[in-house]
C-alpha cells in the first residue's frame, strides 16, 4: 500500500506569530512546509530550489515586484498560489488573479480555514490548467486545419483538382512518407512560396 505524498508548501510570512498559526494548522503528515520570512529578488530561486506544490503567502499589500514574480511563475512554472492580504483594492486583486493567484483571502490567516482554502485553491488551479491545455490543443488543431485548407486551396488552383482530390493527394503523400497531413501541407506551402517568389 502506497503512502500519500505530503503536499510541499512554500510559506512566505514575515510575521512569526502568523507563520506559527499556519504551521500548526498544516499537520506534518499531509504537508511538508518550508517557511521563508521575507520575499525579494530571491523568490524565483527559492521556488526553483524548494519545488513546492503550492505557494502560500501573506503580504499586507502586494508590491510590483511580487506581482512580477508571480507572473514569471505563472508563465514558466505554474503553481497554485494562495495569498492572504489586507489589501481590498479591486484592481490589485484583479491583477493578482491574472498573475496566477488561485485564492486571494482578505484578512488574517485563520487556522480553521487554511486547509480548506488550500484545497479549493489546488482544485481551481488544476481545473484552470486543464482548461488552458484544452485551449492550447484546440488552437493547435485550428491552426493545423488552416494550414491544411490553405495547401488544399493551392493544389486545387494549381493542379485543377477538386477539394476531395486535393485532400486525397495530401493524405496519400502523408501516408507514403510517414508524416501527418499537416506536415505535408506545410511542405506544400513552403514549395508554393518558393515557386511564387
Amino acid at each position: 500500500m502506497s503512502v500519500a505524498k505530503a503536499t510541499k508548501v512554500l510559506l512566505i510570512e514575515r510575521d512569526q506569530a502568523k507563520a506559527k498559526v499556519v504551521l500548526e494548522a498544516l499537520d506534518c503528515s499531509s504537508y511538508d512546509v518550508k517557511h521563508l520570512s521575507c520575499i525579494g529578488i530571491s523568490l524565483l530561486k527559492e521556488i526553483d530550489h524548494a519545488e513546492p506544490d503550492l505557494i502560500l503567502m501573506d503580504v499586507e499589500s502586494p508590491s510590483r515586484d511580487v506581482i512580477e514574480n508571480l507572473n514569471y511563475i505563472s508563465q514558466l512554472n505554474p503553481k497554485p498560489v494562495v495569498m492572504f492580504s489586507e489589501d481590498e483594492d479591486q484592481n490589485t486583486i484583479s491583477e493578482l488573479v491574472k498573475s496566477g493567484v488561485s485564492a486571494y483571502v482578505i484578512g488574517d490567516v485563520n487556522a480553521e480555514r487554511v486547509r480548506s482554502v488550500i484545497s479549493v485553491a489546488i482544485a481551481r488551479f488544476q481545473e484552470f490548467q486543464q482548461l488552458k491545455n484544452e485551449l492550447k490543443q484546440t488552437k493547435n488543431l485550428l491552426n493545423g486545419q488552416k494550414v491544411i485548407n490553405k495547401a488544399k486551396t493551392w493544389l486545387m488552383t494549381k493542379k485543377q483538382l477538386s477539394e476531395e482530390q486535393a485532400y486525397h493527394r495530401m493524405r496519400k503523400m502523408a501516408m507514403d512518407n510517414g508524416q501527418k497531413v499537416e506536415e505535408v501541407a506545410k511542405n506544400i506551402l513552403s514549395i508554393a512560396s518558393v515557386l511564387e517568389d
